[in-house]
Order: structure tokens, then sequence, then C-alpha cells
């Protein structure tokens, strides 16, 4: 129960809050408030929320876990180990993570102007102030970041708590002075919109789908909580409250007859309306702030997967693993957030771009469960695919409704996601390059201790351990120190650091250590994709290995590769080149990134031609 009651604060942010313009979006299309229209609607709303969210989430994506984390990263990671086609399922993967970057922009955005636009109901003399107070609401909200969220955090269940209890009452005034509402329950009248309304009623669609924007959260932060108490706290409280509040809504209008203004807000008592919009914004602040950390967790999964330039993260908790800051992030999510806020100016315009990098995220979540049913639980051909294709025509249909707002501002998330999908692709391009460039260059341990002999080398006391991306033989780095520095340590220890395809490595497998010739070790640290490394303190077990060679004043080598261009035709395009190499300049250090002393870290310069 109290996961369940933090899982509230955390995971039903952005799907809690959509109650507040989701309907008045949708009828605002349509223009007309008669009852087949606005039963169908209510209809198509709760049919929705119990096929994407109910069935396809909660039901079967969280059934599907990568050692009890989530997420469409981790469904990659899971499933690209396992299938033929790997390229492919890995475009999908990254791409659908890209696309929830622009959805993380939105969010802050469309959440907070349409909470505070209940001022306008107060009095309509507040108008003026909406835009400027959702401004410095959402600057607020960014600033706060990199001090963590680990205090307040803990009120944000409860908060949410109330505003669910908030949504459930309203509703159940709105259906008691029309109950009739109540017979949109039975999917008949939302088939019966879409037939009769043709193209226009299928448009529709793009509309109703915000009302489980924040569906993919759900499995995305399951790895925070466990999938029993998100489950649990959406079949107990979440989703009834928004069916009720929804239900509420559409008897309103069916009571009233009108479609124009705040339909959500008109079902509040006058007295109630000031308090109302204070617990909304205070709900949309939470809304955004789960997608801001979600952004945060995603980012440390991707750069730990090797398809991000290392970026510094900061633990902002010690209770928590998921209380992360990620300064990049943070401040460039803030940019695109306001400047979105400032372009579009009312929710009702930010809603035209919201929704399609959501609806093409679930699009490639439900191509990575049809290879995870057939893969991971060996499901049959003909099974799978019933399961999966029906969620696939779901999929389609919001999809391609949803298209209809690309020109009218859906192209801001899929551009952003285009961009974060770039940075990327390139990054893990010029990373492989790097790789092999390297491997190029490495020289056999026999030959080099064979060399290290017959020059009469001398050893200096003392340990240093050497970082490499090469998995064999001696690293260029070691050749370049004893060429360049005519000596070598009395104990050499080649490491390489490992990231798996699981969130979690057991701590006895974290490192592997082997004497591959005399005081010359070659080590292999590996963790999953959700750990921090630090180093010096695996090394301490080293002994435990057979390495006691006394690691605690070890000198670390790092090497520093400046990125050249080669002129041999066999190298990447030049753009691709000059972009990864502007992202290796301004990627965090490694030193920083694997926790290595600063006072016992040498940097090694090299020139490496790609």
């Amino acid at each position: 129960m109290g996961l369940g009651l933090a899982a509230l604060g955390i995971v039903f942010g952005d799907i809690g809050t959509s109650p507040l313009y989701t309907l008045k979006t949708v009828l605002d299309t349509v223009g007309r408030a008669d009852a087949p229209t606005v039963l169908g609607i209510l209809s198509l709303l709760v049919w929705t929320l119990v096929v994407v969210t109910t069935l396809k989430y909660v039901t079967v994506a969280m059934s599907i876990d990568n050692h009890g984390e989530g997420g469409i990263l981790a469904l990659m990671a899971l499933v690209g180990g396992k299938a033929r086609k790997r390229p492919v399922i890995v475009a999908i993967g990254l791409f659908g993570a890209a696309l929830i970057y622009g959805d993380g922009a939105v969010t802050p955005a469309i959440s907070v102007l349409s909470a505070l636009e209940g001022l306008n109901m107060v009095a309509p003399s507040f108008q003026p102030w909406v835009l400027p107070a959702a401004v410095a609401i959402l600057v607020a909200l960014f600033v706060i970041q990199p001090f963590g969220t680990a205090t307040i955090g803990k009120a944000f269940g409860p908060v949410m708590a109330l505003w669910f209890l908030a949504l459930a009452a309203m509703g159940i005034g709105g259906i008691l002075h029309h109950p009739a509402v109540l017979a949109a329950l039975d999917p008949r009248y939302g088939l019966a919109f879409l037939v009769s309304g043709g193209l226009k009623a299928f448009l529709i669609l793009g509309g109703v789908f915000l009302c489980v924007t924040g569906a993919e959260a759900l499995y995305a932060d399951m790895g925070h909580f466990g999938s029993r108490p998100i489950r649990l706290s959406w079949v107990a409280v979440v989703f009834p409250c928004l069916v009720i509040n929804y239900a509420g809504q559409a008897a309103m209008v069916l009571e009233q007859g009108q479609v124009d203004g705040n339909i959500f807000y008109r079902l509040c008592p006058g007295p109630l309306l000031v308090p109302l919009v204070i617990l909304a914004t205070l709900a949309t602040i939470i809304a955004s702030q789960a997608i801001i950390t979600g952004a945060f967790s995603m980012t440390r999964q991707a750069i730990r997967l090797g398809w991000m330039p290392r970026l510094m993260v900061t633990q902002t908790s010690a209770e928590g693993y998921g209380q992360i800051y990620v300064g990049a992030v943070n401040w460039l999510l803030m940019l695109v957030t306001l400047g979105l806020a400032l372009a579009f100016r009312k929710s009702d315009s930010l809603a035209s771009a919201y929704g399609i990098a959501v609806s093409l995220t679930m699009l490639m979540t439900t191509v990575l469960l049809f290879i995870a049913m057939r893969e991971i639980w060996r499901w049959s051909v003909p099974v799978a695919g019933a399961v999966a294709g029906c969620f696939l025509v779901v999929d389609l249909a919001f999809f391609t409704s949803n298209l209809v707002k690309l020109l009218d501002g859906g192209y801001v998330p899929l551009l952003l996601a285009a961009l974060v999908y770039g940075v990327m692709w390139v990054w893990h391009r010029g990373t492989r390059a790097v790789s092999a460039r390297l491997n190029e260059n490495t020289v056999a341990v026999g030959d080099f201790t064979a060399q290290a002999v017959a020059r009469r080398t001398p050893r200096v006391p003392g340990t240093a351990v050497f970082l490499t991306r090469t998995a064999t033989d001696v690293p260029p780095s070691l050749v370049w120190h004893v060429e360049h520095n005519k000596a070598l340590h009395e104990n050499i220890v080649v490491l390489t650091v490992e990231t798996g395809h699981v969130p979690y490595v057991a701590e006895a497998e974290h490192l592997a250590i082997d004497e591959i010739a005399p005081n010359f070790w070659r080590a292999r640290a590996q963790y999953g994709f959700m750990e921090h490394p630090d180093i010096p303190v695996l090394l301490r077990e080293a002994a435990q290995h057979g390495c006691d060679l006394g690691l605690d004043d070890a000198t670390y080598y790092v090497g520093h590769a400046t990125i050249m261009h080669r002129d041999d035709g066999k190298g990447l395009p030049r753009w691709q080149e000059a972009v990864y190499a502007a992202l290796e300049r301004n990627a965090s250090h490694v030193g920083d990134v694997l926790r290595l002393p600063a006072d016992r870290t040498v940097e090694l310069g090299r020139q490496v031609f790609i």
C-alpha cells in the first residue's frame, strides 16, 4: 500500500492530469454536443483506457521486464540480444526512446498551462497573467532540479491521492445531474460514433488519444516500484477516478448543451474553484516532475548502453536510486519547454503538438512486445500475432489520426526526437570506429614483455591501471606510455569496463581478473545499465581473485582521443566525424564517470583517425 501511494505521485501524474484538457480538446474539434456524439466520445475515452493502458501496458507489457526494469530501452536491451535482426530492433527501440524526449518537452508546458487556465473562470481579468505565471512555474521547476526532489517528493503521493479523489468527487457530481451518461460504458456507442462519423470521426481519435499519453510511464517506472504497486494503484484508484471524471464532464456537456469554455472546471462548485486551481497546478507540477525524472533515468540507461555521450549523472538522494540529476538534459528540456509555452501560449493550441510522439512510441513498443512474446515467452506466431495485432491496429489508428496534427505543431516533438536519435546514432558509430582503430594498434602480451626485457626497460615500484576499450592484447596507451617514459611499473593491470544488457549485474560477477604474464593482469569490469561504476571500490575486491597488488594507491592511466578525419576514404563521412568529435570534446571525463581519484589519474593524449 505504501509503494502504491508513492507510485501515485511518481507514475500517474501525466495520465492523471489528462482530464484537464482531453475532453475539451475533442469536443472543440467536433463542435457539437448532441447525445450520440458525447456518448460516443466518452465511450472511446473509456475503452481507450481499457485497451491501451489496462490491457497493453498494465497486463502485458509489465509482465515482460528486464530483471525488474521496464521501458522501451530496457525492452530493447532484453530482446535485442535474443532476436536475429538486432539492428532493426535497436533502431526501433532507440527512436521510440528519442520520441519520449519530445513528449517530455511538451508535457510540462501543456499541463501547467491547462491548470492555470482555470483562473479565467475565477475572473476574466486573470487571463493576461496565465502565460507569465506558467513560465515562472516552469522555470522554478527546472531550477530546483539540481537540489533533488527527495524531500518534497514524499508529499507527491498524498497530493496526487487528493487529486484523484477530487476527480472522482467532481465526476460523481456531474453524473448525478445526468445518470444516463453511464450508458457510454457500452463500447457499441464508440463504435457507432466511428462508423457513422466517417473520416471526421476517425480523425477525432487524435484528441481521444490524449487520455493515455502517460501510459508509457507506467512501464518505464516499473523498476522504481515493481509491477504490483503500480497495478494496484491503477486498478483501485487511478482508472476508476479517471472514468468517473470523464463521465461527469460528459454529463455536464449533455445537461448544458454547450462545448464552450473549460469543461473540467465547470464541474467544480464556485466556492471551491480557487482551491481546485491550486490543486490542479500542484498535480501538473508533479506530473512534469515525473516526466523530467523519467528523462534523466532514460538518459542514464542510454549512456550506460553506449548510445549517448558521457554526461555527468549526479545522485541527489541516498534514499532512492532513481533520484538523479543530469544537468545537460535539464537545461535543454527547460529551453524547449519554455519555447513551446511561449510559442503556443494556450493549452488547446499545444494539444496539436501533443500525442503524435507518444502514439509513435507506443507503436514501436508493440513491435518489441511481439518479438518478446516470441523470443521470451515462446508463444506461437498465431497467438503472439493475434495479441500484438490487436494492439497494433489500435496504435496505428491513433498514430494515423495524430498525423493530421503534423503541420499544426506535431512536427515539433518529431523534430526533437530526430535530433536526439541522430546524436545517439552518430555517437555509437563514432565509438565503434574509435574502438576499431585502437584495436589495429594492439601488441600481443608475449611480444610486449619480450621487448621490455630486450630493451632492459626499468621497472619502478607501484601499480599502474590502464583503462582501455581493447578486450585483448596490450592497449596502445600502455605501449605509448613505455615508449615515451622509458619505464614500466612493477605491476600492470589492464582494465576494460563493459555494460551488459541487463539493469544489474550480480556483485560476484562485477570483476574478473587473470594474470596473463608475470605481474601483468587483465581485468574486466562488468556493470548493468542501471548501475554506477566505481572502479577504485571495485578493484579492492581484486585480492579475492588472487590479485593482491595493493591497488589502494594505484595510478590510473586514461586515454584521451583527439578525433581526426582519415583521408584514405575508409573512415566515417566528414560530417559524422565532425559531429562525433564535438560530442567527444564536450562529454564528461572518463575519470569522473568511473569515479577515479583525480590526484592519481594520468591522461594520455593521442590522435585517432576515424
